[in-house]
């Protein structure tokens, strides 16, 4: 398996591909070729781990023993055997992908990428330490330190936007353990931190600095790889309940910023999963659900703080892997694309190309009352608890007509990871301290606090720096220093 740059460059392995991060020129990897031949039905009825390792196969074929990454990354880390599991929940089913160690479905890819990489570290015979830099808009920042804390040849910084987490996501941050591990936090939105993040790629670091650049964010294809499994997993377990027949097709909601986690899903489609249709939820910064409307792409608007701060983005880095994809692979038009919305702030795309893309992705949004709705709605009515995120995507499936074919809702976070609005919108006054918070859930709902959850409020603070978008360079500058 090869894998080309959105913007034109040479092919790499998969190994360099995730080593790299980014490509060279700024675009992003994607495959030259897709699996062809790929019977996605044989997946039907293997566990977790077996089903990975099929899929980790087809699309990193350059890696020595998968099957044996796959276990060191899966076992043991997720508090239920089946790792995602799916729930039905009324007429529609719900996907958990908030089983793992940090309660959000970031968990699923970066329990394997920390394993991905050092494997891939061996077989390039790698040098120089890399240097990890993420942006994240909450969750990633998390799973990311949790993934790679103190793995041998690696350090990672993160970046998340000042005031833009959760007290939850901001606290699991702060508190990190790990010696090779460094959290700061932005001032702005989770875009201006995204944006100096890759400037810091394009510039690189200062000749003879020791150190590599790479990324864990979903711009990283060995983030995108381990994503596709959970489709296949959700589809298996309809067929295996009885829900539906092997090769009957099927509806994904998925709630999407950065548009990572539903671009997995096309790529589950794209080697034959039997996926109609991949709906695009967004919350008050609906610049995803615009676009796929209009096909204009325009970031200039007012951003919103929301009750769903993992989508509260106005640029979403995968949307440049679908345009390549869906738009002839033309890395020309891609790159054009791009440099309008950094220099403009918007692009539009040909109409053959908007129609291609609504073949495949209805789109809607919902703002924090629809949520909130949607939240005390399916508690009262089915007694099952979402978060702000899932909620979102519920309410977008609701508001769509009736497909005739089941509805899988992408579950990404714990609803504990944000309690205040979710007891807001069950018609609790919050209580002041946010760690409180949990215990009050806990209490009026009967459900229990996640066990990496339940000790935070005593977790002490590790990192507190507060950097501005302009000083990102030298502050990463700074952390390298001495390595070589």
């Amino acid at each position: 398996m090869q894998y080309t740059s959105t913007r034109g460059r040479e092919s790499v392995r998969s190994t360099q591909a995730i080593l790299n991060g980014l490509a060279p020129d700024g675009g992003l990897y994607v495959p030259c070729v897709f699996p062809e031949g790929f019977d996605s039905l044989s997946l039907i009825g293997l566990p977790f781990e077996e089903m990975a390792a099929r899929i980790f196969t087809l699309f990193l074929d350059d890696f020595d023993g998968i099957p044996a990454l796959v276990s060191r990354a899966y076992r043991n880390k997720f508090d239920c055997a089946d790792i995602t599991p799916l729930k039905k929940v009324g007429k529609r089913y719900v996907l958990e992908l908030f089983h793992g160690p940090t309660c959000a479905f970031k968990d699923v890819a970066l329990s394997a990428l920390p394993v991905l990489m050092t494997a891939a570290m061996r077989q390039e015979g790698a040098a120089k330490e890399i240097m990890i830099l993420t942006a994240t808009s909450g969750d990633t920042g998390k799973a990311a330190m949790e993934g790679f804390k103190d793995v041998p040849g690696i350090r990672i910084t993160v970046f998340y936007p000042a005031g833009g987490v959760s007290p939850v996501q901001e606290k699991q941050m702060t508190s990190q353990a790990g010696k090779n591990v460094c959290v700061a936090a932005v001032k702005g939105n989770f875009d201006d931190a995204q944006s100096a993040v890759k400037e810091i790629f394009a510039k690189g670091l200062p000749d003879g600095s020791g150190t590599v650049l790479s990324s864990a964010n979903s711009i990283n294809i060995g983030r995108l790889v381990p994503q596709i499994v959970y489709y296949f997993k959700a589809y298996s377990d309809l067929v295996m309940s009885g829900e539906i027949a092997a090769g009957d097709p099927v509806d994904f909601t998925v709630p999407t910023g950065n548009f990572g986690d539903i671009l997995a899903g096309y790529f589950a489609k794209r080697i034959g999963l039997p996926v109609e249709k991949l709906i695009c939820a967004s919350n008050a910064n609906h610049v995803l659900t615009d676009f796929f409307r209009t096909g204009v792409y325009d970031r200039n608007r007012p951003f919103y703080k929301t009750t769903s701060p993992s989508m509260d983005i106005l640029i979403s880095s995968n949307l440049e892997r679908l345009l390549y994809l869906l738009g002839g692979e033309d890395p020309a038009q891609v790159k054009a694309l791009m440099e309008s919305l950094k220099k403009d702030g918007s692009f539009a795309v040909p109409p053959a190309l908007l129609r291609r893309l609504q073949e495949t992705f209805p789109a809607g949004f919902a703002d924090d009352a629809a949520a909130a709705g949607a939240i005390r709605a399916v508690w009262e009515k089915h007694g099952y608890l979402m978060d702000p995120h899932t909620a979102v995507a519920w309410s977008v499936a609701e508001s769509l007509p009736d497909p005739g074919r089941p509805s899988v809702i992408l579950s990404t976070a714990s609803p504990y990871k944000f309690p205040a609005a979710v007891l807001e919108a069950l018609g609790q006054k919050a209580a002041d301290d946010p760690f409180d918070l949990m215990g009050q859930l806990s209490s009026f709902t009967g459900t229990p606090v996640p066990k990496p959850l339940a000790s935070l409020k005593t977790a002490p603070v590790r990192f507190s720096d507060v950097v501005g978008r302009e000083n990102l360079y030298e502050y990463v500058v700074s952390l390298t220093e001495g390595n070589d």
